[in-house]
């Protein structure tokens, strides 16, 4: 990946969203900017609080800052084959080198419930450094005033206490809502600084060796998850950077995978669309569970396929868009008192979305059922009749309009990709009842009204004046969601209709290698940018109607768009090239796995 040395910019108190690395330890995810700053940190797990919050609201969200005390460049890497980050600082004096990591549980010491560690090792030369450390609970809302247990400052707040363990780094101040200390890194010389954090439990306050050891061990174990996947062809190194992203994304306790680690992260600066993706989209399960198998990660596909059966079993018939990570319905959408990031309010926690139709679902589920068996696994009795009993719904839901794969907060319609998904689901069912993995017993409904989807989607969902589905029945819009119904099969990829529709979205919604959703009304003020997802669909789309060359260009200028560490946000300012949206994005990285596996396939 691109190490590039640069001086990090900050505006108003904001880095850039570029400028974020991510660093996890399988139950929650840190945001680290270019210029050692963590800027985002919710504990104990991803979707709680956060303890850190710089990144929506330097004033008031808390931060742990660590950097020279003079100008410097800044040069970072992530460890190969781990999501243990490296940050290079170079000032005129010298250079020093910080390590930074989730550390994972072992069994070689009682670990605390949480742990970040940040290493600093003199390089060359002599560098000042400061560093401040200053938590604030509840997204913001609870400025803590540190104490001291057996001489470690520490602070709490209500079942919460998180500690500041430092080593050769300074000796620490505790100041109002923040404890701080400086120091000189010469090269030779190694210091090290621990914050442990418990939730309802002991706070355990490790000694240095144990933290040492834990952060080694931290990297070894991200490098033999890292070795064991399978990742070829001319994007290895990105594909495993996604596959690494990924990894980052899964709640371990449960299985669920996050869409992102963050919220409300502007997908327009200064605009209101600005939401909290730390859930479970139903909508990326297909793609979730293809990579989890084209990587080799079984017992990752596995405890996905269990944890989805689970979370939809508490709302069935009926589809929740998106599940908690523990698997619960309900996410109440809030508003924070923060300013957003640069001035990019409402902050939000919680979605709204949670309640929507949305009808693209069925096919995902469905599909994401399918492609488990086609990989030599079985379903069992009870999953296999909530399947059947899925396809029953479908059957009766189908005609309405819904809310749509990207969630408008405008009137439902009859939007083309959710019928596509209907077919799909119905397809997938009757497949899965032919080869006796589901009950079939209302098989020949499920073929009458498959029929009867396509009929409705080829008819008024197709406009001849464009050659191409449109994004709702009657419309002409166009939107890049439609090219899901080449990926996931509800048209061959030499069907005209879906030839046409890949060109049309091409010809309307592509700026460069950026695609756009769609151009159309959503019921929101603001625009956004380009979603890279769709960017990366439509170089699968290519690659799946033989324009491989094409396929591969596109391919080539996208792999391109990461930043310097190989990550992606949700979207992309076609203008200004600057990240918009939520990060780690979880479908972004999807789709990079899926399209560089496709265009090799095609290439083959």
């Amino acid at each position: 990946m691109n190490d590039l040395a640069a001086a990090p910019v900050r505006v108003d108190g904001y880095a850039e969203l570029r400028d974020y690395a991510a660093i996890g330890d399988g139950r929650s995810v840190a945001l680290v900017a270019r210029d050692g700053s963590v800027d985002w940190l919710a504990w104990p797990d991803l979707d709680s609080p956060s303890l850190f919050a710089a990144v929506l609201d330097p004033a008031r969200g808390g931060c742990f800052l660590l950097r020279p005390d003079v100008p410097y460049t800044a040069a970072r890497r992530y460890l190969p084959g781990t999501n243990v980050l490296e940050t290079t600082f170079t000032t005129a004096g010298g250079t020093v080198r910080v390590t930074d990591a989730l550390t994972l549980p072992d069994a070689a010491s009682l670990p605390p419930g949480r742990e970040l560690v940040r290493r600093i090792e003199g390089l060359a030369g002599s560098v000042p450094m400061g560093w401040s450390v200053r938590p604030r609970f509840a997204y913001g809302a609870r400025t803590p005033r540190p104490a001291r247990r057996a001489g470690v400052p520490v602070a709490s707040c209500g079942p919460d206490a998180v500690a500041v363990c430092a080593w050769d780094a300074g000796q620490p101040q505790c100041t109002a809502g923040s404890v701080t200390a400086r120091f000189r890194a010469d090269a030779g010389t190694r210091a090290l600084i621990a914050v442990p954090y418990a939730h309802q439990e002991p706070l355990v306050l490790p000694a240095r060796d144990e933290c040492e050891a834990r952060l080694d061990r931290t990297a070894a174990a991200w490098r033999r998850w890292a070795d064991d996947r399978t990742c070829a062809g001319p994007w290895r190194e990105a594909v495993l950077r996604s596959a690494l992203a990924l990894k980052l994304l899964v709640f371990a306790p449960s299985g669920a995978v996050a869409a992102a680690a963050t919220c409300s992260l502007p997908e327009g600066l200064g605009g209101v669309r600005n939401w909290d993706y730390r859930f479970s989209w139903i909508r990326d399960s297909v793609f979730t569970l293809n990579a989890f198998l084209e990587l080799g990660c079984a017992p990752e596909a596995t405890g996905y396929l269990w944890w989805l059966m689970h979370a939809s079993q508490l709302t069935r018939p009926r589809l929740h868009v998106l599940y908690r990570l523990d698997g619960g319905a309900r996410a109440p959408e809030r508003i924070l008192p923060l300013s957003g990031h640069r001035g990019s309010a409402p902050v939000r926690v919680g979605n709204a979305a949670a309640g929507q139709l949305q009808l693209d679902t069925y096919g995902e589920l469905m599909q994401t059922a399918w492609l488990y068996t086609a990989a030599g696994n079985r379903l069992d009795a009870d999953i296999a009749r909530r399947l059947a009993g899925t396809a029953d719904f479908v059957c009766t839901v189908w005609r309405e309009p819904d809310a749509g794969i990207w969630e408008v907060r405008s009137a439902p319609e009859h939007f083309t990709q959710s019928k596509m998904m209907c077919w799909v689901a119905l397809d997938r069912a009757l497949d899965l009842a032919g080869r006796r993995l589901i009950p079939g017993r209302h098989a020949a409904r499920w073929r009458r009204e498959r029929q009867a989807v396509a009929d409705f989607t080829d008819t008024r969902c197709f406009s001849p004046r464009l050659n191409s589905y449109v994004r709702s029945a009657g419309s002409e819009d166009l939107d890049a969601g439609l090219l899901l119904g080449l990926l996931h099969g509800y048209r061959p990829p030499g069907d005209p209709r879906m030839r046409g529709t890949v060109d049309a979205v091409q010809r309307t919604l592509r700026e460069g290698p950026y695609v756009n959703r769609y151009l159309g009304h959503d019921g929101l003020p603001g625009s956004e940018g380009a979603f890279l997802a769709c960017s990366f669909w439509l170089a699968e789309a290519l690659a799946r109607c033989g324009r491989v060359e094409e396929a591969a260009r596109l391919m080539d200028r996208l792999v391109a768009l990461a930043n310097d560490v190989g990550l992606y946000s949700e979207e992309i300012d076609p203008a200004t090239g600057a990240f918009l949206g939520n990060l780690p994005q979880g479908l972004s990285h999807l789709a990079l796995i899926s399209a560089a596996r496709a265009i090799g396939e095609a290439a083959r």
